[in-house]
């Protein structure tokens, strides 16, 4: 009669639950499915217990505590990874969330210092780029979070043609750890992710399709810099 009870209560446990999982976001229930099947033996380790299966239950724990750690592993992985790239030039330090695209900056110097792009107007914009002419590099990049967020702000800006266009000068050797936050690894990141890395920013920032030159050349170079270490 106990275990009937426990089967027709378990049942109801799992309708209610795949209701809900249709419902979800599916990279947040790819997240929630990690962790439930754990869960869900932990909870039936409980129940034979209560049924006096000691040794059933004891296996139950032991592939649950299995499958929790292979999902803990695999999170901290993906937290690793950070799913941003991180460009920092002398006046900019510019973030791509490789998910959604969306692109973001810190003001690092000048009169806007400490201020995010998202938080100044497009006049404020517009005045940072002529305060940033002396610096082509941190110009590029903030003419890619303009192509972003503005498409058509140089309609009505004037510069001159050459200004902050073209490849940015060499600012000197790219370190290892600058390449790793360009290309949102971890240190120590294989071979394959570093590669797997490398292809999902080209897909966000290359020319071709509407990005920047200047953050396309510094994720190829730095795919070649810790490349070398392989």
């Amino acid at each position: 009669m106990f275990i009937l009870f426990y089967i027709v209560l378990a049942g109801l446990l799992l309708a209610g639950l795949s209701v809900l999982f249709l419902r979800m976001d599916p990279k947040r229930l790819a997240v929630v499915l990690r962790y439930f099947l754990p869960v869900l033996l932990t909870v039936f380790g409980v129940v034979f217990i209560l049924l006096g299966r000691t040794s059933i239950s004891l296996g139950l724990f032991g592939l649950a505590a299995a499958l929790f750690g292979r999902a803990r592993a695999r999170a901290r992985g993906t937290r690793s990874a950070r799913q941003t790239s991180r460009v920092r030039t002398a006046a900019l330090e510019m973030e791509l969330d490789l998910d959604s695209g969306a692109m973001n900056g810190l003001v690092l110097a000048g009169q806007f210092e400490g201020r995010e792009l998202d938080a100044l107007s497009e006049s404020e914009l517009m005045s940072l780029h002529t305060e940033l002419r002396g610096d082509p590099e941190s110009v590029q990049v903030l003419e890619a979070y303009l192509d972003r967020r503005t498409p058509a702000w140089r309609d009505g800006f004037e510069a001159d043609a050459d200004e902050g266009l073209g490849a940015a000068p060499a600012s000197g050797s790219m370190t290892e750890e600058e390449a790793y936050e360009i290309l949102g690894l971890a240190a120590g990141a294989s071979e394959a992710e570093i590669r797997e890395a490398h292809r999902r920013l080209m897909k966000r920032v290359h020319p071709d399709t509407g990005g920047s030159v200047f953050l396309a050349a510094r994720i190829n170079e730095a795919k070649d810099v810790l490349l070398r270490r392989h």
